[in-house]
């Protein structure tokens, strides 16, 4: 009887680490394996949050490993095993399941990360990059072209996310430079702004932003922090399980934020 493919535990973790690198960042939390499982992978489920809904959905797909850009531990959280924190290594730990996660890495990859591949969903393809550690993105539609208007984008931006796009400002003529930062990059509009952004795209607003749009004339758009980095997981989880043999499942939960 033929069994599955498999590799090891070890041997996902160098296959990610190799690809995403992350000794070049410093992040907010530990990237690379947050939770050990069993030592034999046949399957991967990737998702953007370790969410007990996602480790849920992963027990049911039959996952020995779940690959997501939100893991469980962050810089000066609360050190405490209770609530939801309990629930979900519980979860894990019952199951024997392997979770994986890469925050600002995943961001960053050129091809595979978050960035990069929203940009394919919107059109985008980015020739400089900006902000700290480099993790903007600066770039143009693919086809050399631009947007006449703020809406234009707009509506850009919803028909490929599927969902609506909180948009402030008027552009001051057309939309040629576009700057990007996908989840909560909010505080990266200046930045962009700096760096010759004719509009910028994020998926979150805070108060501020929504002056310097205006001011400056650069059109603000936030299309949702969940939204905006449902794309990254997936291509990078698919591209190792490809790498090492493995299946992959990408399982989206829903999250309106």
């Amino acid at each position: 009887m033929s069994t599955s493919p498999s590799a090891t535990r070890q041997d996902l973790l160098q296959a990610f680490d190799a690809l995403l690198q992350p000794e070049r960042f410093k992040d907010y939390g530990p990237n690379g394996l947050q939770v050990e499982g069993k030592a034999e992978v046949r399957k991967i489920v990737s998702g953007v949050t370790a969410s007990r809904a996602l480790i849920a959905a992963a027990i049911e797909a039959q996952a020995d490993a779940i690959f997501v850009h939100h893991g469980l531990f962050w810089r000066g959280q609360d050190g405490r095993v209770t609530g939801w924190m309990k629930q979900r290594l519980a979860l894990l730990l019952a199951h024997d399941i392997n979770l994986y996660a890469y925050h600002l890495p995943l961001d960053a990859h050129p091809q595979l990360g978050n960035n990069a591949q929203l940009g394919v969903q919107l059109g985008l393809t980015a020739t400089a990059r900006f902000g700290e550690q480099d993790l903007g993105f600066l770039g143009g539609k693919t086809d050399g072209g631009s947007f006449n208007a703020a809406e234009e984008l707009a509506e850009t931006i919803k028909n490929a996310l599927k969902r609506p796009v909180v948009g402030v400002g008027s552009a001051q003529s057309a939309i040629k430079k576009i700057a990007w930062c996908t989840g909560g990059a909010q505080g990266y509009f200046e930045a962009a702004i700096a760096a010759g952004a004719d509009a910028f795209i994020t998926g979150e607003i805070s108060e501020p932003q929504a002056h310097y749009a205006r001011e400056m004339g650069v059109p603000f758009f936030a299309c949702g922090h969940h939204a905006s980095e449902r794309y990254g997981a997936p291509a990078v989880a698919a591209h190792v399980a490809a790498q090492l043999g493995l299946a992959h499942e990408f399982i989206d939960i829903d999250n309106p934020a």
